[in-house]
């Protein structure tokens, strides 16, 4: 199956106001210094981005988003903008949307059913569910615990909540450059949900592998900061290859 309008969307993941990136996201394991988020937005817009994907790792740590990161990105990149990172309230959610994001991530409070229902109705295509996945379990509270859950069971859920589109990644594999998980992803495929692939990417034939797996986009993060592609040669060879 192969998606019409696969896109690479380029990460940008912040730590104390600096883009980075982390090994696993491991707080104390930055692999990647990438600058300023907002030099980076409009980087990224330059090289032709139709939308960009910002992490707020210090609320994803603290449960409390920072909503000035949302609107200075959202402002100088000028194009659709999916935020992450300690949403875990439909109040965070819509602020964060009124700062500027078109989408937010949330993972760990979408675990709860009544929290998820109520999201879903309030927020219809403009939510994310972020499923993120460690030795076949869900990860919650900034990837440093795991839950009950595996990602097929709770992307069963979602599908049964009416959520739009879910974000999928490996935390073993993000800022690896080690390749996408794939068993991962078909296991999640299987809910027949629009699936954001991230984790791992590294190269070309990755972001081509995740197209026609069915995925509907891809993170690149780790790839796009050490000059493994550019967002150009993505779209180039995704138009070669049909």
């Amino acid at each position: 199956m192969l998606t019409q309008t696969f896109e690479v969307i380029p990460a940008i993941d912040v730590l104390e106001g600096r883009v980075v990136r982390l090994s696993q996201g491991r707080r104390e394991a930055v692999t990647i210094e990438g600058g300023d988020p907002v030099e980076l937005a409009r980087r990224f817009r330059d090289e032709g981005a139709g939308r960009l994907h910002l992490v707020d790792l210090d609320g994803a740590f603290s449960g409390t988003p920072t909503l000035d990161l949302v609107e200075r990105v959202a402002r100088a990149g000028g194009l659709p903008l999916q935020v992450g990172g300690g949403y875990r309230s439909g109040a965070a959610i819509a602020a964060a949307l009124d700062a500027g994001a078109d989408r937010v991530m949330v993972g760990t409070a979408a675990l709860s059913p009544p929290f998820l229902a109520d999201a879903t109705e309030r927020f219809a295509e403009r939510l994310v569910v972020a499923i993120d996945a460690r030795d076949g379990k869900v990860a919650v509270d900034g990837w440093t615990r795991t839950s009950d859950a595996t990602p097929a069971a709770f992307a069963r859920d979602c599908a049964a909540a009416g959520v739009d589109r879910l974000l999928v990644t490996s935390t073993t594999r993000d800022g690896s450059l080690a390749g996408p998980d794939i068993d991962l992803l078909v296991d999640v495929l299987a809910a027949l949900l629009p699936v954001i692939a991230a984790g791992g990417v590294s190269s070309l034939d990755d972001v081509l592998a995740l197209r026609d797996l069915g995925c509907e986009s891809a993170i690149a993060g780790s790839a796009l900061l050490a000059g493994r592609f550019t967002l150009a040669e993505a779209r180039e060879r995704l138009a070669r290859s049909g």
